[in-house]
């Protein structure tokens, strides 16, 4: 016999997102079901590099950083190639900032901002340590006394009367059989990606078959394919990216390095640039991709391997180093023969670099920055000097689920789906073209307050 349980809202998937929406939901009086399909919470969420975009907060004071939300919306609009829905932007900008209050009031503690990253044009990453993150929220909504989590259950499909009719819960199945919940005031998707389903990539994003997938276990798409089974209309879906500086062979530090914007230079087994090292590191994995065998080495030297920040994943070059994934030498010749890489061409092409760097123009790919609209160019002259073998991988699909300002779940037609909203990477419509970094994680928790508030009044 099925079980059926009854609630006022169902979320389902427990990452960041879906615990962000829970615990938002139990503060304003919602009693609150949400499932996790594994047997254990974080997802990818618990998986990333913790960072966060918030702009105008104190600590961005306290290092005398200039910020503002205006700024962040021109810069999550510029690397997203307008490409991204302006209301959806608009409404994370909106709320970003109490966002950022409203996790310090939960207890969660954040790291000083460090520099500017991939799509910035001022430092704002905002880092925490995100499986602590999630762990902290979980503890909130389980002391709340309205939060009911059910590990290792599954959402199956969707529930309404008719094809009008709001949607009102969903079947599930768990460790004791089937269930049925039913929630009054509907269904929060925070299911997460896709990354883990080869046939979905395949689909939208063949030319990342090859790419390295570093997600939850559970990211298959599942609440993709409950919301179009009721007509979801999708958004994005051609811009599943990989980001740029993942190491190739290595299988225990998942998280890349981007030398890049801290002045290296990529460049291909062939010891030739092959693109703007400035732009998104989504777009950076767009390049990789097109190269032969899908590689890349970034190029640096002492002075930019002396800048990296231990603080922060992708910048702890020391960190990589200790790990044996660094390559150095003495001289650039030697590096070169260490990477198997033409010494005459890789010296050929750091002289012609250094010279764009004298005349501030980059010729050959329009470098301006370091990265977006920050950080002067810089020479690769001091030896000893660096390289950190890279290709793209996939972290996250960045696509998904069309919504509106208020995360409701719109339909082909464009009508909105009553009683169905979503938050997190299920959704699309927010990132465009590109990413900014921090802007997921970011994303997840201010997004799934919001579309926790528009569930709670529905």
């Amino acid at each position: 016999m099925t079980k059926k349980v009854q609630t006022e809202l169902l979320v389902v998937g427990g990452g960041l997102a879906g615990f962000a929406a829970a615990l938002e939901a139990a503060e304003a009086g919602v009693n609150v079901v949400l499932l996790e399909k594994m047997e254990a919470t974080g997802g990818s969420s618990a998986m990333s590099g913790g960072c966060l975009a918030f702009a105008g907060t104190d600590l961005q004071a306290a290092e005398g950083i200039e910020d503002s939300a205006d700024l962040l919306k021109r810069d999550l609009l510029e690397v997203g190639l307008h490409e991204n829905d302006p209301a959806l932007v608009q409404t994370y900008v909106d709320h970003q900032l109490e966002t950022y209050e409203w996790l310090k009031k939960q207890g969660v503690a954040f790291s000083p901002v460090i520099e500017a990253s991939s799509g910035q044009s001022v430092p704002r990453v905002h880092t925490i340590d995100p499986a602590d993150t999630v762990r902290l929220l979980e503890s909130r909504c389980r002391a709340s006394g309205r939060v009911t989590i059910l590990l290792g259950t599954r959402a199956t499909r969707l529930l309404r009367d008719s094809e009008t009719a709001p949607v009102h819960g969903a079947l599930a199945t768990g460790p004791e059989g089937d269930i049925t919940i039913l929630a009054r005031r509907g269904v929060l998707l925070a299911s997460g990606g896709f990354g883990r389903n080869a046939e979905l990539v395949h689909r939208y994003a063949p030319q990342y078959d090859n790419a390295v997938f570093v997600c939850g276990d559970g990211n298959v798409g599942d609440g993709l394919a409950m919301a179009r089974k009721l007509g979801a209309d999708m958004r994005d879906m051609i811009y599943i990216k990989g980001t740029y500086g993942k190491h190739p062979v290595d299988t225990l530090n998942h998280h890349s390095c981007l030398a890049v914007y801290k002045g290296a230079i990529a460049v291909n087994e062939d010891g030739k640039r092959f693109v703007d090292e400035s732009i998104s590191y989504k777009l950076l994995g767009d390049a990789v991709m097109a190269q032969p065998y899908h590689t890349s080495f970034q190029i640096f030297d002492q002075p930019i391997f002396d800048s990296g920040d231990d603080r922060v994943r992708i910048l702890d070059f020391s960190r990589r180093m200790e790990e044996g994934l660094i390559i150095k030498a003495d001289t650039l010749q030697g590096l070169a023969q260490q990477i198997e890489v033409p010494y005459d061409t890789l010296k050929t092409t750091v002289d012609r670099y250094n010279s764009f760097c004298d005349r501030g123009e980059d010729e050959e790919f329009g470098r301006k920055k370091l990265v977006h609209n920050h950080g002067e160019l810089r020479r690769i002259e001091t030896g000893p000097f660096y390289a950190y073998p890279s290709t793209a991988a996939v972290f996250g699909t960045y696509c998904g689920l069309r919504v509106d300002a208020s995360l409701r779940v719109l339909d082909v037609f464009g009508d909105v789906i009553e009683g169905l909203y979503a938050a997190g990477e299920v959704i699309g419509g927010f990132h465009g073209g590109a990413y900014m970094t921090g802007s997921a994680l970011g994303k997840a928790v201010v997004l799934g307050r919001v579309a926790a508030r528009g569930a709670a009044n529905h």
